[in-house]
């Protein structure tokens, strides 16, 4: 484990005097605005609009300064290694973020020095499965009641992968001693888990005085996996509110099971990404998972009602007030993993409260925010059937036509790409070889191409929106996955249990199948599909086509020189979102190449970017204090599953 003291590095005056020439001198004419929440705002449009920086001066930014935070684990000492993939809250004047190790640290907005660190003390250190130690983010909220001066007024709230849910005084970081045991709710009253199976990953998400949390569920380990449950807690005394327990309508017990003593129904589908709310209206939009296991549906009992959703929650109750299916009796890991993004749909007769739902499929839902009908038509179309004994398929799926697939649906032996003829001929081997029919090709013995694969399409990064444009913008992995079901005798018989991503292979206890998934590859290396690996895409809401399209990233810092050189922008598999400013600017990090990269939003042009210590598998945010300051950008580069761990908050703003 590499524990090393935190610090700040403040960067802004050397590399202004080192410049070739003088920069413009700052506009401090325009507007000022925070980030108080993980998407910007309770909706998670990831829109700012400040225009500081904009199209002209976006190549003279520079660091402005660097936070280390110090908790990095390679995995070397047996411990899980770490990725920092949090993006920060920024609210009167201080951010607020999360590391792997679960501690939350508060910086200066302005210089990045530390103001005050909280450890949560986490007895879990080791996790197994394939997931590496993630906190993507907090929440701040200030309470309306509370008086001048009253400790933790503000609030920061954390879950943890001990499955706690903490509340910290947002000025002070000590505990709210009135907020559960000490400042402390467990999370696993009621959670029948081992100590890695169940935990959030994910940020909190306030509405009114309700605090909301959903958790990870491990995939695939076993058919009565802990339950899927979403709670709303009291922000100011950490009571229980309300639990939803995500089983169908009338359900009265699973057909294979039980129950908790509480109530909460094993298997179901969990919540693991990042919620959303819509204070006004009192409503909290939840994306859920598969019911378990995920890819063999037959031992799940009829808890597929919910799977595979957005799901609209009465914020003050926690009864459903509506549900928009993405996926039908999902058997091919295509959870909905992107935040549900709240927008005003412009229209004839006036703007319509809408979400926007991306997904792993590479579809793109627009639905109305109080009903969840869609906005525009959704076609059911037939899909490939005939799936392994005992399995059932839905005969059909339902796709977007307002905008059509943003990821294209099939790949044959033809398509496959390589580097030299010969490892191209093997690609298009290992195609052939496998079934391969298009999207939902469901799992089978011989081996099934999932295109897009089981990581998207659209991740947990999901999309950004401007609200005075109209226009989406979604980045996409382009990567193709083998899935394959063993036969349980067979799986019993392997002398080896024990591969972990990227190669996984899964037991699936009590189905009859257990599950190998496993990137499909060419032997140097490339993915068998054709680039571009990784896109980000511009999509008209108003009028549905897609704007414009490009790679998004290279094979640097992944295929050695002059490989990724000479390819140039190829794409690259990516994790994390774009925000997008007033100032006509999409920021992303996300890709396998440590870079942060500034798009023209109107083009798609590659305006600028600058090389980072470790790759930004974070969302960036953008945020200016007052009337005479400047613009900062923040992005966490701290790697992922993929790359180097790393510990850096890189903030960037104009000389």
């Amino acid at each position: 484990m590499l524990r090393h003291a935190p610090r700040a590095c403040l960067a802004g005056v050397l590399l202004g005097a080192l410049a070739c020439s003088e920069p413009a001198p700052v506009d401090l004419s325009g507007p000022v605005a925070d980030w108080p929440a993980y998407g910007g705002d309770p909706g998670g449009q990831r829109w700012s609009p400040l225009d500081q920086i904009h199209r002209g001066n976006v190549t003279d930014l520079e660091i402005a300064w660097i936070h280390h935070h110090g908790d990095v684990s390679d995995g070397s000492d047996g411990s899980t290694r770490t990725s920092f993939n949090a993006t920060p809250v920024e609210a009167e004047g201080t951010l607020y973020f999360c590391t792997g190790f679960n501690r939350v640290i508060a910086v200066d907005a302005e210089s990045g020095a530390e103001r005050w660190a909280f450890d949560p003390e986490q007895q879990l250190t080791r996790l197994q499965g394939p997931y590496p130690r993630v906190c993507r983010g907090v929440a701040w909220w200030r309470d309306p009641d509370a008086r001048p001066g009253q400790a933790c007024a503000a609030r920061v709230f954390t879950g943890t992968l001990d499955s706690e849910l903490i509340a910290l005084d947002a000025a002070s970081g000590a505990p709210c001693a009135d907020f559960g045991a000490a400042g402390r709710v467990a999370l696993r009253e009621g959670i029948e888990a081992e100590t890695w199976e169940y935990y959030p990953t994910s940020p909190p998400v306030t509405v009114g005085d309700v605090v909301v949390v959903g958790a990870l569920v491990a995939d695939n380990l076993r058919v009565d996996a802990p339950g899927g449950v979403v709670r709303g807690f009291d922000a100011r005394t950490g009571a229980l509110r309300w639990a939803w327990d995500p089983v169908p309508p009338g359900f009265e017990g699973r057909l294979r099971g039980e129950r908790t003593a509480e109530g909460y129904t094993r298997g179901t589908p969990n919540v693991w990404s990042i919620l959303s709310a819509d204070p006004e209206r009192g409503l909290v939009f939840v994306p859920t998972g598969n019911a378990s296991p995920d890819y063999f549906s037959a031992v799940r009992g009829g808890l597929d009602h919910y799977a595979s959703s957005t799901v609209a929650l009465d914020a003050r109750t926690g009864e459903v007030a509506w549900s928009f299916q993405t996926v039908h009796h999902d058997v091919w890991d295509y959870d909905v993993a992107s935040q549900p993004t709240l927008f005003e749909l412009a229209g004839a007769e006036g703007p319509v409260p809408a979400v926007a739902q991306a997904t792993k499929m590479g579809h793109l839902f627009l639905l109305h925010r109080e009903t969840g009908e869609p906005l525009f038509p959704v076609e059911e179309r037939p899909v490939p059937q005939d799936p392994v004994a005992g399995e059932r398929l839905s005969p059909t799926q339902p796709f977007p036509t307002h905008p059509p697939p943003l990821h294209p649906a099939r790949l044959d032996a033809d398509d496959a790409f390589g580097f030299t003829p010969w490892d191209r001929g093997r690609c298009a081997d290992a195609i052939a070889s496998r079934r391969s029919e298009g999207v939902f090709t469901p799992a089978s013995l011989e081996g099934s191409i999932q295109y897009p694969g089981s990581a998207g399409g659209a991740n947990w990064g999901g999309v950004s929106i401007d609200p005075e444009r109209q226009v989406l913008y979604v980045n996409q992995t382009r990567f193709p996955m083998m899935v394959q079901l063993i036969p349980r005798a067979e799986y019993d018989a392997l002398p080896d249990k024990s591969a972990v991503y990227p190669n996984e292979l899964y037991p699936m206890a009590g189905s009859p199948y257990a599950l190998r998934r496993e990137p499909l590859l060419s032997p140097l290396g490339a993915p068998c599909n054709p680039p571009p690996w990784g896109t980000l895409t511009a999509v008209d809401l108003v009028k549905g086509e897609v704007l414009w399209e490009v790679p998004l990233g290279t094979s640097r810092d992944q295929a050695p020189f002059p490989i990724w050189w000479l390819q140039g922008e190829v794409g690259s598999p990516n994790l994390g979102g774009s925000i997008v400013t007033a100032g006509g600017l999409v920021f992303i990090g996300a890709t396998t190449d440590k870079y942060l990269r500034a798009f023209d939003a109107e083009t798609g042009e590659l305006l600028w970017s600058h090389r980072l210590p470790f790759t930004a598998n974070a969302t960036p945010l953008t945020y200016r204090r007052g009337a005479d300051g400047r613009q900062f950008v923040v992005v966490a580069a701290g790697g992922h599953g993929w790359s180097e761990p790393g510990d850096a908050l890189v903030a960037f703003a104009l000389p």
